[in-house]
């Protein structure tokens, strides 16, 4: 159908019943931030068109007696620079035009389902798919149209009429002939402006048609240019609204594939329907491997959001951050919008989607771990760290992680040891969960705070993601067992026993090594805050520990790295009373070279900062008392030969 002319005399001017001029170029301008969504809209409101039509056919199937199947057509022209969207539902009359059309912000779709509630509720599902809340989405048109013609004709009259405005404070409208209007419904006639001509490039309409519009409930078709067949882009129906028995392995896997954009098959493929107080529809997917985007900062979801099959959202917060690698479509009937559709109110209903969505992923998770032991450690692999940050921001749901948390330890290097594990292997007398943090498993495996644990047979967990420092600082423990950090603090571990052949080295006498702590903490009184005998040691000469009250050294590290700290404490030097190099130093206190001294305690010192992942706290000065002992470990012999 050609586009309609510029209005004649005969047409009847009105005038907008709001101040149309400020409020048009408001919504232009302000309420919608893209313009690709003005034919999300039109489609939309084509499809609203229908499903009026389909409940008044109820009462009146001769409405939909020449013609029963609904459809949305897209028609583009380029010579004529327009671009029409049409639909054959319920049409509208001169007076449905005057108040639709005529009023901004008045819903045909709202005063529609006020009609259905008031006649009869048990009716208001019949309005269920009908998508049009607050009357303004027409409008959206005017962000790339100079005039809008609407030709329409209501199903079942004899009568068509023509509206046209541009947007500038009135419209008209005419009667149109019969043999000039649609069979029934509307034709919108968009006259586009100079920079929308793109819209008319097919590739670029069907983009947006697919993207937007693909679970409308009623079929959309292309025409590519006048004269064409059209071509059919959707069915009408989405995956999600179809019964699980419906769907088979290979439709869900495909699905996954658009939606994640990945290759991979998914680990876990959830889809449910809620009813109740809240009805919305739920498709989500555990992918089968890492998304690229996994660690972006901005840790967005990949949700998309639809409200009665309309796309709302494409990265929808639909989940906490620490499920965002879950791909999920959710569709709701009942969630309130703001007025452009893009953006959600900030509701309970939504806030109480969510939570409810979030419970069951965790659920779906929680049953795969309990019946599926080797799905879930892929899983697991794949997505534990960002799991573990649920444990940090979300302190409800601590418990219910716990369970599907798996951790590397002394007993488990690979990773794959639960709480409960290590709960039902404590040693006598053991009192708490004991971990370690670090940047490397393998490393904290070599870590000098072990030896006394390992010795003992304790158990430690091996914490190796960024944000293990920050959970297990906040969590009171698991079974009644608190974290304790192998690294901060007294080491507590005296009461336990020593395994079978571990036996504890003789240590010098007391007084020399009080001698020997004392000249350490006045050589060492700027950089350390205490320096001890150690329980924790067994091998090495010393390490470093964080205070009893404060940070944990690596949280510490990772807080000053980010400013978030500025006064960064002493660690406490602990010493290995019974190693040999200490034992050494302990009997030459008083009797040796005072700076030969200084020298082996400031090595002792950066060498404990070296096993803990840290630098020397001068590397000049550690290299040139490195060369001085050496010197004089490869001199003095010769002399004295």
């Amino acid at each position: 159908m050609a586009a309609a002319e510029s209005p004649s005399p005969a047409f009847q001017a009105h005038a907008f019943q709001a101040d149309v001029s400020r409020l048009l170029d408001l919504m232009v301008h302000s309420v919608y931030s893209e313009r690709d969504i003005f034919l999300r809209e039109l489609v939309s409101n084509g499809a609203d068109a229908c499903e009026k039509l389909r409940y008044e056919a109820l009462a009146d199937p001769a409405l939909t007696a020449d013609d029963s199947h609904f459809l949305i057509t897209v028609t583009l022209d380029k010579d004529a620079k327009t671009l029409i969207v049409a639909d054959n539902g319920i049409g509208m009359s001169e007076a449905d035009l005057t108040q639709s059309l005529g009023t901004i912000a008045r819903s045909g779709t709202r005063a529609f389902l006020d009609r259905l509630n008031a006649e009869a509720k048990e009716d208001a599902a019949a309005g269920k798919d009908l998508i049009g809340q607050f009357g303004i989405g027409f409008y959206s048109a005017f962000m790339v149209a100079d005039r809008i013609d609407v030709e329409t004709r209501k199903a079942g009259s004899n009568e068509a009429f023509l509206w046209s405005s541009d947007g500038k404070g009135t419209f008209s409208i005419a009667p149109l002939a019969i043999d000039a209007a649609p069979a029934r419904g509307t034709r919108v006639i968009l006259h586009l402006k100079e920079d929308a001509a793109g819209y008319l490039e097919p590739h670029k309409a069907e983009h947006i048609l697919r993207e937007h519009s693909s679970a409308i409930t009623v079929p959309i078709a292309l025409i590519e240019a006048p004269g064409q067949e059209p071509r059919r882009l959707t069915e009408g129906s989405a995956l999600w609204t179809k019964p699980k028995s419906a769907v088979t392995e290979e439709e869900y896997t495909e699905f996954y594939r658009d939606l994640a954009g990945q290759f991979d098959a998914p680990a876990l493929t959830l889809h449910w329907r809620a009813e109740g107080r809240h009805e919305y529809t739920v498709l989500a997917f555990v992918p089968g491997s890492r998304p690229f985007d996994l660690f972006d900062t901005a840790r967005k979801g990949r949700g998309k959001l639809y409200v009665r099959h309309v796309l709302i959202a494409a990265d929808a917060d639909l989940l906490p951050g620490w499920l965002r690698f879950v791909r999920l479509v959710v569709d709701s009937a009942d969630l309130p919008l703001n007025m452009s559709r893009e953006l959600i109110q900030q509701s309970p209903v939504f806030a109480a989607i969510k939570k409810a969505v979030a419970n069951r992923v965790m659920q779906e998770l929680t049953k795969l771990e309990e019946n599926d032991p080797e799905a879930y450690a892929k899983v697991w692999e794949n997505f534990g760290a960002v799991l573990k940050e649920g444990l940090y921001e979300d302190p409800e749901r601590r418990d219910a992680l716990f369970k599907l948390a798996r951790f590397a330890s002394t007993a488990d290097p690979e990773g794959k040891r639960t709480l409960a594990a290590y709960v039902a292997a404590l040693r006598p007398n053991q009192t708490a969960i004991y971990y370690l943090n670090g940047d490397n498993a393998k490393a904290l495996a070599a870590s000098p705070q072990l030896e006394g644990f390992r010795a003992r047979g304790i158990e430690v967990l091996l914490l190796s993601d960024p944000v293990d420092a920050f959970w297990v600082s906040t969590a009171a423990g698991y079974d009644g067992k608190p974290f304790k950090s192998v690294s901060q603090g007294a080491a507590d571990i005296k009461s336990i026993p020593l395994l079978e052949g571990e036996d504890k080295a003789a240590e010098p006498p007391s007084a020399a090594l009080a001698s020997l702590f004392a000249l350490m903490k006045q050589e060492l009184e700027g950089v350390a805050s205490d320096v001890r005998a150690s329980d924790r040691l067994s091998e090495s000469p010393a390490c470093l520990i964080a205070p009893e009250h404060g940070f944990d050294r690596r949280l510490e590290r990772i807080l000053a790295e980010h400013g978030q700290l500025k006064d960064v404490a002493k660690p406490v030097l602990e010493i290995n009373p019974a190693h040999p190099l200490i034992a050494a130093l302990a009997e030459k206190v008083g009797h040796a070279d005072k700076a030969a001294l200084a020298d082996i305690i400031w090595l002792v010192f950066d060498e404990a900062r070296l096993l803990d992942g840290e630098k020397p706290a001068n590397a000049a000065d550690f290299a040139t008392r490195l060369t001085r002992v050496l010197t004089k470990a490869v001199t003095e012999p010769a002399a004295k030969a």
